[in-house]
């Protein structure tokens, strides 16, 4: 996989390519479909299939104290667009030029004079352009004018609603992993660095890595049933708390994930934590020895779910 940013030549052989446009945060369903179908579109022609994402997400720039609402990190869209097969990813640096370019610049300096793209395809309510003043009929009537032929893939439904990323961040909200992972296709993970903490789970035989949450969305506070993916590839099943641990003070907001039958150092290693079910609310403890009791009816839900 390539990774292209929007400030600088693109390479020649990757010019005449079929770009997927869209923010693509989480590459669920219907973000698949988009990008699907851009790549069937570029293997057909025998051409480059290049994704193209928003880093920093547009709503960042509208909205500086917007909540965190990320279902994925750069570095992820990069790795599931590859999965899927795309040939490079390129990164729209969001910023005062880029707010500022009508539908027509986008099309013209962008999509054509800078990608070389032939083909564009999006999400059929795909909006661009200051004032959001370009969408899929745009990118078909001034394209054509251009030399850049669209398509617009329509939305992607299921259990009747249409897949999309607010729908998982709602799911994700309220604890509802099983519907998010349907709806993504796998289960959603945040991804960092293992720092160093107070290290007191290691004194109750209960020892944590700890995750900074970063600009990722802050799914329901409270206990999970986990994986863990190692930086060697291997996958360790877990119970993982997120949240600002009541019984604490002062409070403090982390992802700590406890591995089942693991004692290796994961300090400065990053590592992946994906979340599959929702056990309970965090809670305040009178005590450790309540503590340490319900961590280990936790981590014996949690080996059960995950079994």
């Amino acid at each position: 996989m390539i990774r292209l940013n929007s400030l600088e030549p693109v390479p020649a052989h990757l010019r005449g390519g079929i770009v997927a446009l869209g923010n693509f945060d989480g590459f669920h369903l219907g973000h698949q479909a988009v990008v699907g179908e851009a790549i069937r579109w570029a293997k057909a022609e025998g051409r480059p299939a290049i994704v193209a994402t928003f880093d920093p997400h547009p709503v960042r720039y509208f909205v500086l104290d917007s909540a965190p609402f990320r279902l994925t990190t750069l570095a992820q869209r990069e790795e599931l667009f590859a999965a899927a097969g795309a040939d490079a990813i390129l990164v729209i640096h969001f910023g005062a030029d880029v707010a500022g370019m009508t539908a027509q610049d986008w099309i013209e300096q962008g999509l054509v004079g800078h990608l070389g793209a032939v083909g564009v395809v999006t999400g059929d309510d795909f909006t661009f352009g200051k004032g959001r003043s370009g969408n899929p009929q745009v990118l078909a009537e001034h394209g054509a004018t251009v030399g850049l032929r669209a398509k617009a893939v329509g939305a992607v439904t299921l259990a009747g609603e249409a897949v999309s990323s607010s729908r998982i961040r709602n799911a994700l909200k309220s604890g509802d992993c099983e519907t998010a992972s349907r709806l993504l296709t796998r289960p959603f993970a945040i991804r960092g660095l293992v720092q160093h903490g107070d290290k007191l789970g290691r004194t109750i035989n209960f020892p944590t890595a700890n995750l900074d949450i970063g600009t990722y969305l802050r799914p329901r506070y409270g206990i999970y049933a986990v994986t863990g993916r190692l930086p060697d590839g291997r996958i360790l099943k877990g119970a993982a708390n997120i949240g600002i641990r009541p019984t604490f003070d002062p409070p403090k907001e982390l992802l700590e994930p406890h591995f089942f039958d693991f004692s290796g150092d994961l300090y400065g290693q990053e590592i992946e934590v994906a979340f599959h079910h929702f056990l309970r609310p965090e809670a305040k403890y009178d005590g450790l020895d309540a503590l340490v009791a319900q961590i280990a009816r936790d981590c014996e839900e949690a080996r059960r779910l995950l079994a």
